[in-house]
Formats: C-alpha cells, structure tokens, sequence
C-alpha cells in the first residue's frame, strides 16, 4: 500500500508530505497506480522548486519521497501541495485498498 502523509500547519497551510510503499497493483514496471503517484509527486515536488523556486527540503529513498516547505511566503507551495493532495484522494478512490491519504496538523 501506498501511504501518503501530507503535515498542515495550526492556521491549516499545507507544508510537506512523506510517501511512501508501493501500490502492489500489477507487477513491477505494470503498476500503473504506483506510476500515477509517482508522476504526480515527482510534478507537485518539481513545480515548487524549479517553476515557483520555493525553498524546500527534498529527500528520496527507496520506497520513500518527502518534501518539506522551507519558505512559502506568497503561498503557492500551499497551492500545488493541495493540488498534489487532492489529486492523491481521486486515485485512492480508483485504485481503492492501494492508496492511504492522511493529513496531519503539526504543532507549533
């Protein structure tokens, strides 16, 4: 299953996600639930630091994407984060059991 945690703020502004696992719908290089997650994380991760230039901390491993908002002072990494979160709920209806959408709030 994929997981995906998204962290909002107290005042509700979207700052990051941790994904993670992987779909298990078809076989490797078939899973076309995992390649949907995939290419809209890899957008949403890409908007933000290449077209917007919004500083942000970006890690990937195995089974494992995270992006955490350092500076979103005109807040359009809280746009495409949203965006980006939206678009994993409609998959997780599609491909239900595969996708798990969870949003945190982060203390201050």
């Amino acid at each position: 299953m994929i997981c995906a945690d998204f962290f909002k703020s107290p005042d509700e502004a979207l700052l990051g996600f941790c994904i993670t696992g992987h779909a298990g719908y078809a076989d490797f290089g078939e899973d076309v639930c995992c390649a949907s997650v995939s290419s809209a994380v890899m957008m949403a991760a890409n908007t933000i630091t290449e077209a917007f230039k919004i500083e942000a901390k970006v890690g990937v491993q195995e089974n494992e994407i995270m992006l955490k908002l350092v500076n979103d002072n005109g807040g359009e990494g809280d746009k495409v984060l949203l965006g980006l979160l939206t678009h994993l709920y409609f998959l997780a209806e599609e491909f239900s059991g595969r996708i798990k959408v969870n949003v945190h709030i982060k203390s201050n």
